[in-house]
């Protein structure tokens, strides 16, 4: 959610959008995930419905609860607003980008290119969970071409890296540890 949340930030800045509504959108799209998993995709039951129920019902905005539920192809819920199609979009890419660096020998988001994750793509069984249509479907609503989406979120998590977890292993210690001579 944090990688979400910091994509799509970085797209509001490129749209000229509200970005605070934007990366909040991004940081609370999938909170009731895990209570609510939704394994039938249900379009009007557990994940995202459940959770967009409680965010109205606490009178979060409209458009941010209309992204959320259009965020799962399964709710049926159009994506007509730039911030909806952001949230579609950025949402799978984000988890591509991730298992990415973690594959990488210093788990660090800066050694990930736009070319490895293009690579990454084809190969389905590589982070198996992650719904490749959708993101190539999410850039083109977007109007975006795929590269070049794929490079907006990966610098975006590039740069929030150590807040996501992902500026890699740390270096070993050059002091030696005590008692060694």
């Amino acid at each position: 959610m944090l990688s979400v949340e910091c994509a799509m930030r970085a797209y509001a800045t490129r749209l000229g959008e509200d970005v605070e509504l934007w990366g909040l959108t991004g940081l609370i799209h999938d909170f009731d995930y895990e209570r609510f998993p939704n394994a039938s995709q249900g379009a009007d039951v557990e994940h995202p419905a459940e959770g967009v129920r409680v965010l109205r019902a606490a009178g979060w905005p409209e458009a941010l609860c209309e992204a959320v539920l259009g965020h799962a192809e399964y709710t049926g819920v159009s994506r007509v607003t730039p911030l909806a199609k952001a949230l579609f979009a950025v949402d799978e890419l984000t988890g591509l980008i991730t298992a990415s660096a973690l594959v990488k020998p210093s788990r660090a988001v800066a050694d990930v290119d736009v070319p490895g994750i293009r690579k990454k793509m084809k190969d389905k069984a590589f982070a198996r969970g992650v719904n490749r249509d959708d993101i190539i479907q999410g850039a083109a609503a977007l109007e975006v071409p795929l590269d070049e989406h794929i490079g907006i979120v990966l610098h975006a998590m590039q740069a929030d890296a150590a807040n996501l977890g992902l500026a890699g292993l740390a270096p070993p210690s050059s002091t030696p540890p005590v008692g060694d001579a």
